[in-house]
């Protein structure tokens, strides 16, 4: 009796992230997504932990605010942007290799990064565009290094990000629409780096500023601190930089509610959706950072501002329902060749 010929098979490696036992914890798998970013975003635990111990127990102010506010605020910013970046890493299915280098680079440049910061809210001083010592502008210096690092290993990151593919098509175009915005929104950073006008007429140690017609460090809102009196650039950095997060969410939410909503069923309904959500948050970013850049202080929005942000809210709300509209044709479209057949 002939016998089959025997196949030969090879066994793919198996990846880190699937390698751990089903029996461990979903913290222990989630470090093993990309080792160096939660290692960091460990970090950023502690580190906000300090921070809130140092805003109860030390009543020193930098610039009007409370001194361990701004590190504290950057502990939970880079908190979220590592564990982001390491599970997108970690699933991506092609240049494995290059994304885990990119990523451990990401992760170094946030640490020395939020070093400094800390540093400087131990001592006292600001840590941003100070250069009013040596000392000071060597920790200015190596935090602008930084940044520019950071800058660029996100930005090979993102490009990788388009060979990765995901289980719906709306989540897709969220993810790639974010880390698109998200990198716009770190860029928007060098625009504090400059001297403003006021700094090249009187030099005091300061080249660079978060607001934009008058000094740093005046009144602002409770807790972020931004500016309630002039345009404040720190507001369109940090909406654009968590689009990677809001925009991802807007699609994941979608597709939740896809599995009780018939009319979100389609996932071409969803994907128009996400597409009208990206649409709106890069016409909010924009307006957001002409506001900050004309000095227009975000309590107070006026004239071309305020018109342009009634403007977007219009046009996504009539967006979001001509989508739902055609969704809602194709389905009873659908049920109704159901029922014929």
């Amino acid at each position: 009796m002939p016998t089959s010929p025997r196949v030969a098979t090879t066994t793919a490696p198996t990846p880190p992230i699937q390698a751990i036992s089903q029996g461990s914890s979903p913290l222990a798998r989630a470090f093993l997504w990309h080792r160096p970013l939660m290692a960091v975003a460990a970090l950023m635990v502690v580190c906000a932990i300090i921070c809130l111990i140092g805003a109860f127990v030390d009543p020193r102010q930098v610039l009007g605010a409370d001194t361990w506010l701004k590190p504290l605020k950057f502990s939970l910013s880079i908190l979220l942007y590592c564990i982001t970046w390491s599970w997108l890493i970690a699933h991506l299915p092609r240049f494995s290799h290059l994304a885990h280098t990119t990523g451990t680079v990401m992760a170094v440049a946030l640490a020395v990064e939020q070093v400094a910061i800390v540093g400087a809210a131990a001592a006292g001083t600001t840590s941003h565009f100070n250069v009013s010592t040596p000392f000071s502008t060597a920790l200015w210096g190596v935090m602008a290094v930084s940044i520019t690092v950071l800058y660029v290993a996100t930005f090979v990151t993102t490009i990788l990000l388009f060979w990765m593919p995901l289980p719906t098509r709306s989540l897709t175009v969220a993810v790639r629409a974010g880390a698109a915005l998200a990198l716009v929104g770190l860029g928007l950073a060098f625009l504090m780096t400059g001297p403003t006008a006021a700094q090249l007429n009187d030099y005091q140690g300061i080249v660079g500023a978060h607001t934009v017609g008058v000094a740093d460090g005046g009144p602002g809102l409770p807790l972020l601190g931004w500016s309630t009196v002039s345009g404040d650039l720190r507001i369109p950095h940090f909406v654009g930089m968590h689009a990677l997060q809001l925009i991802p969410l807007v699609a994941i939410a979608l597709n939740a509610l896809g599995r009780r909503v018939r009319l979100l069923a389609d996932d071409r309904v969803r994907t128009r959706l996400v597409i009208v959500a990206v649409a709106a948050f890069a016409a909010t970013l924009a307006v957001l950072t002409g506001q900050a850049l004309s000095g227009q202080s975000i309590v107070q929005p006026a004239g071309v501002f305020l018109a342009a942000g009634w403007g977007i809210i219009a046009a996504t709300v009539v967006a979001t329902a001509v989508v739902l509209a055609a969704g809602a044709r194709v389905a009873r479209k659908i049920r109704r060749e159901e029922v014929s057949s």
